[in-house]
């Protein structure tokens, strides 16, 4: 078995596309699919339904993709460690985050936290909702951002587990726009639309049927492809594949450059949080230095 071999799995699992992951591989798609049948041979499983469009995982490839994931973490931070480039274990506070918040909020939140409690040594982890509830739940990380919703309450496992809010914003549709600036794909008007979509058993997929459902608007939406990145669905909507739900802030600097307009109005927008997440037992310094100070800024 080969290292590649699970980069590259990783790289199928989130783009869901074989000529995609194979160009960010820097690797011919036939080669590209050679690793993944060979990966496959060596698990003794079928990791991929290729029956499908999107291509998804297969319940084994589900399994296997955490495995995958928490072996190239091991590896890269045991070489590291070895090289005297990462700080002791103790010192890293490990937070789960969704893909959307780790790209979007994390680094000006980390940023703003610095500027309250000195130098912070962050490990994230950044998964689908599952996946960083999972980590939390089971204790394989300290913290835990993730959205919240009036709209759509959180997972009941989570009541169990203090929380402190951070940031509001809003799950918004967005459209490549007109040569004058309009959407090309506006809600506002009465024509069926290309539509990107999270996964329906997502949070922000979940929170988008709220909407639409809401609004009456599934008729006029005509599906193209799914995906649970943000970035992904992002893309598509600058190439001007059709009409997506996003955070806000995962697009603010499309929106202020003109590349991406809004294509309804406020009554096609959800109201989103950004929470902090934890265990309730006492951690360690760093992980309560952390949590104080969000605390304390949530009660001002």
């Amino acid at each position: 078995m080969e290292i590649n071999w699970l980069e590259d799995f990783l790289t199928l699992s989130i783009t869901r596309n074989f000529s995609r992951a194979a160009e960010l591989r820097n690797v011919t798609q036939p080669a590209f699919s050679r690793r993944i049948r060979n990966l496959e041979y060596w698990v003794g499983a079928v990791l991929i339904d290729r029956s499908l469009f999107p291509i998804s995982l297969t319940p084994a490839g589900d399994a296997f993709r955490k495995t995958a994931q928490e072996t190239l973490d091991n590896l890269r931070n045991g070489r590291e460690e070895a090289q005297g480039l990462m700080p002791k274990s103790g010192e890293i506070v490990s937070i789960a985050a969704s893909h959307t918040i780790a790209v979007s909020f994390f680094a000006d939140w980390h940023a703003g936290l610095q500027a309250s409690t000195g130098a912070i040594k962050a490990r994230v982890i950044a998964d689908n909702v599952a996946g960083c509830i999972e980590a939390l739940l089971t204790g394989h990380c300290d913290l835990m951002l993730a959205y919240s919703s009036a709209a759509l309450p959180t997972l009941a496992q989570m009541n169990r587990y203090p929380s402190a809010p951070l940031a509001s914003e809003r799950l918004v549709p967005v459209s490549a726009p007109e040569s004058n600036g309009s959407a090309r794909y506006a809600l506002t008007g009465k024509a069926t639309l290309p539509y990107l979509c999270y996964p329906s058993s997502s949070y922000l997929g979940r929170l988008t049927a709220s909407v639409i459902d809401r609004e009456d608007l599934a008729a006029r939406l005509d599906f193209r492809y799914e995906c649970s990145m943000s970035d992904v669905l992002k893309s598509g909507v600058l190439a001007g594949a059709g009409i997506a739900w996003i955070p806000e802030l995962a697009v603010r600097n499309e929106l202020a450059a003109g590349s991406l307009v809004h294509a309804g109005d406020d009554r096609h927008t959800a109201q989103l949080g950004i929470s902090l997440y934890r265990q309730a037992e006492l951690s360690r310094p760093e992980v309560e230095r952390i949590w104080n100070v969000c605390v304390g800024a949530a009660a001002r």
